[in-house]
């Protein structure tokens, strides 16, 4: 992994994801966090947004695969916003974290939680 990392943390969504079809069908919450390793020495230097990967754009690209899909799983949710990411940006690797508060669970849990690591 590279020395310089770019995160995005706590990004919030109201999706229809999930293994039960209530879940998909009212939606819930869900939180993701996005860790980028890439080299930001030209924009440590320029200081100059052109020359870094743009926050706003890593939040469009998350956005887009958490409300414009419907996955069962929270890993397959976490593979497709780690591929997109890929993708979209000159990175070295990638990690992402999707949460799911409350999940349907018999018992009381404060969330579940898939981290996966994808190198570019």
């Amino acid at each position: 992994m590279a020395e310089d990392i770019l995160r995005v943390n706590g990004m919030l969504f109201h999706a229809h994801h999930g293994v039960e079809e209530t879940e998909r069908l009212y939606g819930q919450r869900f939180e993701v966090d996005v860790e980028m390793a890439l080299d930001l020495s030209e924009p440590c230097r320029t200081d100059r947004i052109e020359d870094s990967v743009d926050f706003r754009e890593i939040y469009d690209v998350v956005e887009e695969v958490m409300l414009e899909n419907s996955f069962h799983l929270v890993e397959a949710i976490a593979e497709a916003i780690a591929q997109a990411l890929l993708e979209r940006f000159p990175v070295e690797e990638v990690l992402v974290r999707v949460r799911k508060p409350s999940p349907p669970m018999r018992g009381l849990v404060q969330n579940v939680e898939v981290e996966i690591v994808r190198p570019a």
